[in-house]
This record gives C-alpha cells, structure tokens and sequence, in this order.
C-alpha cells in the first residue's frame, strides 16, 4: 500500500527524496517555508504525471492529512516552526540517508566525524572501486544516498558521508562499518553544546551490533573513551601513538598490528597527501577497506594513486616561485589548524566568514611562527584580529572580497612561500557554499 510522504527542503537533498519516493510508487509532498519560490519551477523537475504537490510558506496542521512520514533535509534545524507542528501530529520525521537505507542493499560503510570526512569517503571509495564491481559514493559528499539507493543489490557496496545534520533524525540506519574520525568543536550554533554535538556524532553506531565494528581515532580521547562502551567492534588508528593492536605509522611507514602481527602497508612518502591529519584519514580509510575484504595490495595501489579532492588542500597553481593551495573546506578552526600544519613552509593566509560561534585562540596558536601575514574576509574578521592581536599576531590586513585577498597575499608573498585559503569559517554571507569560494579563490589564483 502506498504511502504519502511530506519531504521538506526543496533543495538537491528534497528533490532527490523526492524523485526516490515516487520511484518507490509511494506520494511525495514537497515542502519549503521559503514562500517566495515559484511551485511551477519546482514540478517541473519532476515528470508531468507523477503523484507530487507542493506546499510553500507556514505548514499547517490539515496540510499533514494522510502523511505517514516527513523527511528532512540535513539543512534544516529540528527547531525549526514546523517542526513542532509534525510533532503535535505525531509524524515521524527521517533524514534523507534514513529513507534511503531504508530501501538500500549491499553492504554499507559510513562516515562522520568533524574534519576529513569527504577526503576518507572519496579514499574509501576509489579502494573499494578497485576491488568490487558495483560502488557507490554518497552522503555529504554531493551526490545524495537517495539518488543512487534503488540502484544498490546485494553485491554492491555503498560508502556515505554522514554530517551530524543527518544523523540527528536516524532511526534503524545500520552501516557494516562506521568511522568516526575526530571530534572537534563546530557547528555548535545548531546543536548549542558539545556534549549534544559529540552524542549526535556518536549515534552513527547505535544500531550497529557486535558483529559490526567502529574505526576510531585513538588520539581522540573522547573516541578512545566511547570505543571501550560502544556495542560495536573497536578499531583504532593514530599518528601519534604506537598500538599493539590497529594502525599507526613507525618512522614514515603506516602499519597494522593485528593479534601480535606487524605489517607494514605504505610509506607515507609515497602518498599524494600533505599533512598529519591526511595520514589519519588514509588510515582510517585503509581500516575500513580491510574489514570490507579489501586485499592489502590493492588497497596500497588505491592509496598511492589517490590525489587529494578538490577544496581539501588542493594545489592550484605556482606563480613566481609561490605556491598556492585552496583548503575552502576548512570551514572551522580545526581544520584550518590540519591545513596551516600540512603546509611545508612560510604561510601566507586568507582566513574569516560566517560565524558559527567558534573560538579561534587554538587555531592562532598553532601559526607557530609559520604564518607571516593573515589577511581577513568576511563577518569574523573583527572578532579573529581582536584573537590574533590577544595572542600577539598583529600582521592582519582585512579585503573586501577575494580577489583583493589573493592580491594582497601575491604581494607580500616571497619566492619560496605559500599561499593558503584555509577560512576557519562558513562560506555563507559572502558565497553560496564552500566550493563557490574556493571556485572563485582558483580562478583569482590563475589570473594573477
């Protein structure tokens, strides 16, 4: 018997929700409180027969006649208005990746965690590309789970990047495998604390059982401390102890000790991947694979080929002797610390955005004396210089938008230096997203 179904966001999350819906034969009801949209535009991404209406503007409570099920976009906050109104209603409300599980077969891989994330998922799933037949990548990484869940079979292997925003309306989501792979402050202006943040990111295993298994950073303590309560199988990885059981590096070489054998994997050298924070996410990736019956070898060639995707450290250009790189996906301090850390030498870089409530003192710290000038975009500018100067840094300049940063940074640059867009921030406010802004860093980087 069909269903009626009320996904709301109409965003790439909701449309592909909703085309999987109808797919299944079940009734979509597309919802957004954005009234400005034209419903018009929105059906005519849909085909002319299919069972789709559309709802704009206040959701009320006879709007949820005969629905059985809402389905949320990651991007919308479970405090939002309506929200309580399908509360009232008694209407279950599931992410997008819990709908699509839902229908999905073969086995699953999942990962979260607050940095790293897309680079593990991309990592896992060239090594699993290169051994199965029938892959697919999705989740957070751009191509939404439901968009390729009705495709999966029994021998297929799906590997998901999972935010926080998704896990938050979970409920028998069930990955073989799951990863968590650090826990660092972000996004705290939607979950409020960081006990609620760490309990969401966790919540990735709670329907794994004993015979599944969790990879975590041992480095981490909040995840050492979660591995020795958490029902599923621990495995840990960590590049900066050494563990008599899971993956650590000696010297330069990535190992797997397992049951009193030491193998060696690769030698970090050989990699495409700059930083101590890529040597984790390459460990972790490497951890997943294997318990997928990855063979090593093939998960060593896989590793080695892998460049780094686009907007995580990428390499963009060398103009007169500097070298330029785009880390736009480091929209938190943490992961602006990684990318500053991977770079090799002499820093220049163009940081600030959207304010997500962040503490940035950490992250001034960790310049080290490798950061010569910081020049500052968007609404945090004033609250990172007024951090900087606190912790003794005061080369800042501010610019007005990107192209005036990358030529600041082109003209206080020597021979010999680096250039890095590494925000510590959101991309909202000046960019629509992370990629716009690191499209815009690429191109202002080229014409120089």
């Amino acid at each position: 018997m069909s269903q009626k179904i009320l996904v709301a966001g109409s965003g790439k999350s909701g449309i592909a929700a909703s085309r999987m819906i109808l797919k299944t034969g079940d009734e979509a009801v597309l919802y957004d409180s954005n009234d400005a949209l034209k419903k018009d535009e929105l059906l005519s991404q849909f085909g002319e027969t299919d069972k789709i209406s559309v709802i704009l503007g206040e959701l009320k409570k006879e709007d949820l006649k005969d629905i059985s099920i809402c389905v949320i976009s990651p991007g919308i906050a479970l405090d939002a208005p309506f929200v309580s109104v399908l509360k009232e209603a008694d209407i279950p409300v599931w992410s997008e990746i819990q709908l699509a599980y839902h229908h999905a077969k073969g086995k699953l891989a999942a990962i979260t965690g607050t940095n790293g994330k897309t680079t593990t998922t991309a990592l896992t799933g060239e090594i699993m590309k290169a051994f199965y037949e029938h892959v697919y990548v999705v989740g957070n990484i751009g191509i939404p789970y439901t968009q390729e869940a009705l495709k999966t079979t029994e021998d297929s292997v799906t590997v998901a990047e999972v935010s926080s925003f998704q896990l938050e309306t979970i409920t028998d989501f069930h990955p073989d495998v799951s990863a968590i792979l650090n826990i660092t402050p972000d996004h705290l202006n939607r979950h409020k604390t960081m006990e609620c943040y760490i309990k969401v990111k966790e919540s990735i295993t709670v329907n794994q059982t004993e015979k599944d298994c969790c990879v975590l950073n041992y480095d981490d303590l909040v995840l050492r401390e979660f591995g020795e309560s958490m029902k599923p199988r621990a495995i840990y990885f960590s590049s900066r102890n050494s563990l008599a059981e899971g993956y650590c590096i000696d010297g330069d070489v990535i190992i797997r000790n397992h049951r009193g054998n030491r193998e060696e994997i690769v030698n970090i050298n050989e990699l495409n991947l700059l930083g101590r924070h890529n040597h984790e996410n390459v460990m972790a990736a490497i951890a997943i694979a294997s318990e997928l019956n990855v063979p090593m070898e093939v998960i060593k060639k896989a590793v080695c080929e892998f460049q780094a995707v686009e907007h995580r450290i990428e390499f963009v250009a060398e103009k007169a002797g500097v070298k330029y790189y785009n880390d736009s996906k480091g929209t938190n301090p943490d992961a602006a610390i990684q990318a500053v850390k991977a770079m090799p030498g002499p820093t220049i870089l163009i940081a600030g955005g959207y304010d997500k409530n962040s503490e940035y003192d950490e992250w001034i710290e960790s310049f080290d004396g490798k950061v010569k000038h910081m020049v500052l975009l968007g609404q945090t500018r004033e609250k990172i210089a007024e951090c900087a100067a606190k912790h003794g840094f005061t080369n800042v300049m501010y610019a007005e938008d990107m192209q005036e940063a990358v030529k600041v940074c082109a003209s206080y640059a020597n021979k010999g230096d680096y250039v890095l867009l590494s925000p510590a921030c959101a991309s909202w406010g000046m960019f629509r997203c992370y990629e716009e802004r690191g499209e815009i860093f690429k191109e202002c980087v080229r014409s120089l």
